[in-house]
Order: structure tokens, then C-alpha cells, then sequence
């Protein structure tokens, strides 16, 4: 049936359903020749009954609101994909710039992780529609006009903490005065500024050697040289600020189980400051089977495995930073370390599966292979990791440069003081 041609009876059609409907009756039941109606056919009479689907074939749906986010995203957190969260719920298409290396060393100071790294992180959201990337960090009037004419951009968003350029203007004052911005809530208890400053802050805790690699507690050797960092320079420490909700994690989570013949995957790990390795393990993972389900171990399991200075992110950080990747369908809070039987059967675990790649510290410390039993029933399989990237390997990057975050971190300090001195409540979130 041609649609197209006859738009203005088919869209009378939907908006009016009771007046076409009757004249498309009448006609039927006269006989009368359909000529009158432009040379369509007339349906037959069930279809011209109210709630059947031939009123909607040609709905002209209205342009989805398309809203747009930027950011450096470097060392990405719970914080950066709740603010993600909430700029996709102001609209119906999410597009995120990822603002490009020299942006943020012209602005910020140098990026930890490589723009190949943000970009997977990103793209690894599940709110996240589409990615720009090497956005610029300051909403220029031209790249202004390239997203509302190119990428068709609605908003541009932002949260209620100020963005500021070297010369301290607004980075978003155009779109504000162009009446095409939105504010949203930013996420408490944590920040870039924040993980750097417990990474520095673990710097005691280990010894450096000469090509950077970096000792945890059990592998200090007389070969390593100590690295130490000045009382004060790294103020946050491990104390987390984060004060976890049951409505947050709702937030995150997809809400929904495996239905009763699906394929469920398990993977498990610390996921200890959320990395590009970490999303595209759990992207293969997740093409194994119909429901990827992960487990995440207890700050006291990863403590005694990696050292007293680890884990970096708290296990609830750790939870919500997971969930929000678009690979994970649920996971374990404060997994066990052994799969043991009980747990596939309560879950109907299909496969259990471990990446190639994980942290040279990460040593068993006299537990046993948590693997045993799936690999006697014969559903365990190692996987080749995408990415030869740890969180320790990440966290070095930080300690060899150590001078140069610690200036920088200095510097955000105090804006960071200045933000929660003078800040006051936002709704929504």
C-alpha cells in the first residue's frame, strides 16, 4: 500500500481516527467506489477498528531531542558515567565530545590515559548514542554552529560545578547565552582530582624501579628506589567521600534478569580504576553468551591479594563503575573468591571465563585456583585480553610523572574547596 502518496489520509487517519473511520466505514458498507478516495484501496473492516496497528504505519514521529556533553574523561569514574546518566535522561540521543590531548594539556595539565583509552571508555557507556572525538574543551561560536547544523545538538550540557579556561571565562558561556543550555546535578564524593591525589598517596607503599615499573609491598627488592611523597601533597589519601544509595545503584543497573534459557557468562576481578582493558574484556565476554554477569571481590579479598594500598576505588566505586558499562547485565557486590558450585547452579552459570591479562601483584598469596571447580566441569575458558593495560600499569603513569600531578593537583585542590565552600543544592538526579 502506498503511504507516501496519499500522507494526508493516512495522517487524518491517525490524528482523527474516529472521523476517518467512520467515512472509510460508510464506504465500505455503501459499496461505494473507492475512486473517491484518491485510488486507494479501503481496508477491510477489522482494520478500521479503533487500536489496530494501520493508524500508525505513517506516524510522523517528532526529531528526538539530541543533547550534547564534553569532557576529558581521564581516569574515568562512577562520577563522569553518572553525569552521562543524567544528561541522556534531558533528552533522547546522548552525543559526548572527548575533549582531544593537547585541549586538556593546554588547559589542565597533561592527560593520564591516551585519547584510544578515553574514547573506548566512553563508547563503552550505556547511555552514551554516539562519540566526537578531539573535541575542543572551550565551546567556540564555530564548533557551536557545527553542532547544532552538523550533529543537529538540541543542549548542550554541563554539571553545576564551573568550567573555566585558563583566563577564567566560562568554557560554556555562548551556549548559555544562546538559551541552549542545561545544568545538571554533579555526582558528590569523588573526581579525577580525587583518585589521583590516593594514587599519589599509595606512592609510599611502594618502590619505583629505574624503568618505572612499579613494586607492591610483597615484591620490594634493594633493586627499586624508593619514591616518597611530601606530607600534604597528596591530602585525600584512601578516604572515600562517596556516600552510596540504594537509588543509585537502581540507576545503573539494567533491572532485569537472564530469562530461563539464555547463556549466562561469568567473569570476575577487582575492576580497580575502571580502564579500557576492563571494558573490552567484558565486551568479548559478553559476546559469548546471552547475559554477562560479574563478580566483583571485597576490598579485603583485593587488599590481600594486591597490598594494604589497594584497592584504589572502594567496592561500592568499584560496582557502579562496572554497571555502567554496556556489556554488564548485573553483578555480584563483594564477590566470592572461588566459583564454587552452589553459585553456578543459583545463577545457571553456562561459562566462567579470565582474561589473559591481569596485575603482576596479583599473586594467589596461598588461596586456592578459584577456578577449580568450573574447570572440572569443563565451563571455564581463558580469554586473550584486547588490552595490555592494568590498573597498576595506569597508576604508574601517575607516580613516574609524580612532580607533575602533584602540581596539578594542587591547583584543582583548591578549586575543588572553593566548588564545595560556595556550592548549593541542585535538584533532580
Amino acid at each position: 500500500m502506498d503511504f507516501e502518496s496519499n500522507s494526508w489520509i493516512w495522517e487524518g487517519m491517525y490524528y482523527y481516527p474516529h472521523l476517518f473511520g467512520g467515512i472509510m466505514l460508510t464506504a465500505a458498507l455503501l459499496g461505494l467506489s473507492t475512486s473517491y478516495f484518491g485510488g486507494i484501496a479501503v481496508p477491510t473492516l477489522p482494520y478500521l477498528l479503533p487500536g489496530f496497528g494501520i493508524f500508525h504505519k505513517k506516524r510522523r514521529g517528532k526529531k528526538p531531542i539530541r543533547v550534547y556533553m564534553d569532557g576529558c574523561f581521564d581516569l574515568m569514574h562512577y562520577g563522569h558515567a553518572n553525569a552521562l546518566r543524567q544528561a541522556k535522561a534531558l533528552g533522547d540521543e546522548l552525543v559526548v565530545g572527548v575533549v582531544s590531548d593537547e585541549e586538556i594539556v593546554a588547559n589542565k595539565g597533561p592527560p593520564v590515559l591516551l585519547m584510544e583509552e578515553r574514547l573506548a571508555l566512553v563508547s563503552g557507556l550505556k547511555w552514551v548514542d554516539e562519540v566526537i572525538a578531539n573535541a575542543p574543551y572551550e565551546i567556540t561560536e564555530e564548533f557551536m554552529n557545527q553542532l547544532f547544523n552538523k550533529h543537529k545538538i538540541d543542549y548542550i550540557i554541563h554539571g553545576d560545578d564551573p568550567c573555566l579556561l585558563p583566563d577564567g571565562t566560562d568554557a560554556y558561556a555562548l551556549a548559555k547565552r544562546a538559551g541552549r543550555y542545561k545544568q545538571i546535578k554533579r555526582t558528590e564524593g569523588v573526581s579525577s582530582t580525587d583518585i589521583v591525589g590516593r594514587i599519589l598517596s599509595s606512592a609510599k607503599d611502594v618502590k619505583v624501579l629505574e624503568d618505572g615499573s612499579v613494586l607492591s609491598d610483597p615484591e620490594k627488592s634493594d633493586r627499586g628506589k624508593a619514591l616518597s611523597v611530601k606530607g600534604g601533597q597528596a591530602k585525600v589519601g584512601h578516604i572515600s567521600h562517596f556516600l552510596p544509595t540504594s537509588r543509585r545503584i537502581v540507576q545503573f543497573s539494567n533491572g532485569k534478569g537472564p530469562g530461563p534459557n539464555d547463556r549466562v557468562v561469568y567473569i570476575d576481578g577487582a575492576f580497580d580504576l575502571f580502564h579500557a582493558g576492563h571494558v573490552e574484556i567484558l565486551k568479548t565476554a559478553r559476546q559469548l553468551g546471552d547475559f554477562l554477569l560479574v563478580g566483583i571481590y571485597s576490598d579485603q579479598t583485593v587488599s590481600e591479594l594486591r597490598g594494604t594500598h589497594f584497592p584504589l576505588m572502594n567496592l561500592h566505586e568499584r560496582s557502579l563503575s562496572v554497571l555502567s558499562c554496556r556489556y554488564v547485565d548485573e553483578v555480584i557486590i563483594g564477590a566470592p573468591w572461588e566459583v564454587t558450585n552452589d553459585m553456578i547452579k543459583t545463577f545457571n552459570i553456562s561459562l566462567v571465563v579470565h582474561g589473559t591479562v591481569a596485575e603482576s601483584s596479583f599473586s594467589l598469596n596461598g588461596k586456592s585456583d578459584p577456578y577449580t571447580i568450573p574447570k572440572t566441569m569443563g565451563i571455564f575458558r581463558v580469554l586473550e585480553s584486547p588490552r595490555n593495560i592494568t590498573t597498576t600499569s595506569v597508576a604508574e603513569r601517575i607516580i613516574a610523572n609524580h612532580e607533575i600531578y602533584v602540581k596539578r593537583n594542587a591547583k584543582k585542590e583548591a578549586s575543588e574547596k572553593k566548588y564545595y565552600a560556595e556550592k548549593k543544592y541542585v535538584s533532580g538526579d
